[in-house]
């Protein structure tokens, strides 16, 4: 295989795996998603339709042992609430520190996982779907330009020059995610980016209003709602 996709089943890492299946073709592409002791299992759904309908093999990694001290408000351990307001006024209240919906050190710890798993399968390439919105202001540090370029560079001595990451979002903004994922007609209808877990997306989270207001900037409803 030529590459593997982190894949969550939400809207930017499914336009990850689109690019990655335009490039190689779905026979060279390996989804992987990744359960860390979500409240919910509605993205993990929603990955596995979504490597079903592109035919692309699908693996599932259990990581959430690791998480299980956490009070990140997404855990299921967690007191603390899912916050119902929008990323900026959330990092008002947070005095520079990461949101409360930030997984310890997440990404870096998937995307080390990954490369032991892309490598076990002969991958060039790890595609993860990290952008500006998420980083800024510090929301999510481990989406941030500087750390992609750093966890890169590890991967890249660590595997003995055999793996690259790829993150071909880090410096758009998510309405332009949502532009190249409808180039590449991404099948948004199956994706799911909600914090919470009910029949339909709660809309007030910050990440579905991230999401609402990328597709209104490409001037089309969410097609999922």
């Amino acid at each position: 295989m030529k590459a593997l996709v982190l894949f969550s089943g939400g809207v930017d890492s499914t336009t990850c795996l689109a690019i990655a299946i335009d490039k190689y073709g779905a026979d060279e592409v390996l989804a992987l998603s990744v359960s860390y002791g979500q409240k919910h299992d509605k993205e993990l759904q929603a990955a596995k339709k979504i490597a079903a309908h592109y035919g692309v093999r699908f693996m599932q990694l259990d990581l959430a042992k690791i998480f299980e001290d956490s009070n990140c408000s997404l855990l299921q351990g967690a007191d603390a609430d899912i916050p119902k307001e929008s990323y900026s006024d959330q990092l008002k209240e947070s005095d520079g520190k990461p949101v409360s919906t930030y997984v310890p050190f997440r990404n870096g710890l998937f995307l080390s996982a990954a490369a032991s798993v892309a490598l076990s399968h002969d991958c060039t390439e790890i595609y993860y779907g990290a952008h500006s919105d998420d980083a800024a202001g510090n929301a999510y540090p481990d989406c941030s330009a500087e750390f992609n370029e750093s966890i890169n560079r590890a991967i890249y001595l660590g595997s003995g020059g055999q793996l690259t990451v790829i993150a071909p979002f880090i410096g758009m903004n998510k309405a332009q995610v949502v532009a190249e994922g409808l180039r590449l007609h991404v099948p948004y209808e199956l994706t799911w980016s909600c914090y919470e877990g009910g029949e339909k997306p709660c809309g007030v989270c910050g990440t579905c209003r991230d999401r609402a207001e990328a597709f209104r900037a490409n001037g089309i409803a969410d097609p999922a709602l």
